[in-house]
């Protein structure tokens, strides 16, 4: 399937700007691998006139079944360069899922770094270091249309079925430089790539400091993320509760190079917030989501549970309790059988489904989503609501809250939790009663409660809700 977009505005990729302005500067730190911008930009350009020699034309979508690597992180840069449109999958995909977002999308060509066997697409071969040793690099990176399709993003689909959110790369520009307003990002800053690229959080940090110059650091599995903090000088991380439950608890963390942590996964408790304070960690919360490239509000970590202020490029209105966005950040839409489905109202605004407010000092407060939201005995029953309360104990580092069937209310609530309350669960139920007695309604409280999945996989800075709850029942 083909989307060609009429040029508007023409720039070359961000990648080979920093190779002419920065060539010597580290792009990539891989297993104790430096690769600088010069290099970096050199394996983007022989992937492309591959990738051109191979057939592949401007509004082509590409698959890329595949964990972060470095091929990964060419494939999406080349793409970006002559006009492809990336769309990463996940490798933990059954091979009939991928097939059928082959066949749905009519994508024509793939990569798959496990080689998995595809029907109707092309599968790319594609190796690096052979490639850079053969191209002709004698032309130079050219300007494109910043407008243009340039990638697919997968939602996580709380309706069962993962939409496919494109973006150009402008939408990208327009959120790292608002992201930037607040948490400030240069060269020579580390970003560890602890996210995905199959999602927009991962995306973004490559978006990020390849416009300032900064570093992509991949994760060293031989390494506690604590040894990597140290031995990699990061600057910059993104990380969820219970992967800063368990830096923190390292002693032998310093933590000294750390500028700035991004945190997801809703509240963060209030004992992991003091642990941040008192070793002088710059610390964010933010509201965001994969139609709008990632960050919408962002603000310094808070007890009160809030995801800070808009960031620019952005905007944010809440009408009847439910948030509506647009800005620079927006996504061109929905990939569909007939094309991209823009999905906003007249003033282009798009409905975000998730309820939320203003407080006082003018920082977003979530409220949850709609479609989370369920009935218990007439009274409407909003999980994230009791999440954050259950997140405010000591011993609590995360909690999914959803509804038990029920033959005289209807549904309860019951929670999920990961932290050392889970230890001795079956005498918690009558603290965790008294403790949640002056926060949330009786009829709110879990009336049951179940210790996290060892096996659980976490592979954004958002709990797969529906994945959780499912390998509990």
């Amino acid at each position: 399937m083909s989307f060609v977009h009429a040029p508007i505005s023409n720039t070359i990729s961000p990648v080979h700007q920093a190779a002419i302005d920065l060539p010597q500067q580290t792009a990539i730190k891989l297993a104790g691998l430096d690769i600088n911008y010069q290099t970096l930009s050199q394996h983007i350009i022989a992937l492309s006139e591959y990738l051109t020699t191979a057939g592949i034309d401007e509004g082509e979508a590409v698959a890329c079944i595949s964990s972060n690597n470095l091929t990964m992180i060419c494939l999406y840069w080349a793409c970006v360069d002559i006009g492809a449109i990336f769309f990463p999958i996940s490798p933990r995909f059954p091979i009939a899922q991928v097939q059928g977002l082959i066949d749905t999308h009519k994508i024509p060509y793939y990569w798959s770094e496990q080689n998995a066997k595809l029907a109707n697409a092309h599968e790319l071969i594609l190796n690096i270091n052979e490639l850079s040793q053969t191209t002709t690099r004698h032309n130079l990176a050219k300007p494109f249309d910043i407008h243009r399709p340039a990638n697919v993003i997968l939602t996580s689909g709380s309706s069962g079925i993962p939409k496919a959110a494109v973006h150009c790369l402008a939408n990208h520009i327009a959120n790292a430089e608002g992201a930037r307003s607040l948490i400030p990002l240069e060269q020579g800053d580390a970003w560890l790539l602890s996210l995905p690229l199959f999602h927009i959080g991962g995306l973004a940090i490559l978006n990020r400091c390849a416009l300032v110059g900064a570093c992509v650091v991949m994760p060293d599995q031989t390494l506690s993320l604590s040894q990597q903090i140290d031995q990699d000088k990061l600057t910059h991380m993104s990380l969820v509760p219970a992967q800063l439950s368990t830096l923190l608890a390292d002693t032998n963390s310093q933590l000294k190079s750390i500028k700035a942590l991004l945190l997801g996964g809703g509240a963060v408790s209030r004992d992991l917030l003091a642990h941040l304070k008192q070793n002088n960690i710059a610390s964010y919360t933010s509201y965001g989501m994969t139609e709008m490239g990632s960050q919408i509000t962002t603000g310094p970590a808070l007890n009160d549970g809030s995801s800070g202020k808009l960031l620019p490029k952005r905007e944010l209105k809440i009408v009847d309790g439910v948030i509506w966005v647009r800005g620079e950040c927006l996504f061109m839409g929905y990939l569909t059988a007939s094309g991209i489905d823009r999905c906003v109202d007249h003033e282009g605004w798009f409905y975000t489904k998730d309820r939320g407010e203003w407080d006082e000092n003018g920082n977003l407060h979530i409220l949850g989503r709609i479609d989370n939201m369920f009935i218990c005995g007439g009274e409407n029953i909003q999980p994230e609501e009791i999440e954050a309360a259950l997140k405010q104990h000591p011993d609590i580092d995360d909690a999914i809250v959803f509804a038990e069937p029920d033959s005289t209310f209807g549904n309860l609530p019951a929670a999920i939790l990961r932290g050392s309350i889970t230890r001795d669960m079956a005498t918690k139920n009558l603290e965790l009663e008294a403790f949640l007695a002056d926060k949330i309604a009786r009829f709110k409280r879990p009336r049951q409660y179940y210790p996290w999945p060892e096996d659980a996989e976490q592979t954004g800075l958002k709990v797969s809700r529906k994945a959780l709850v499912a390998s509990i029942k």
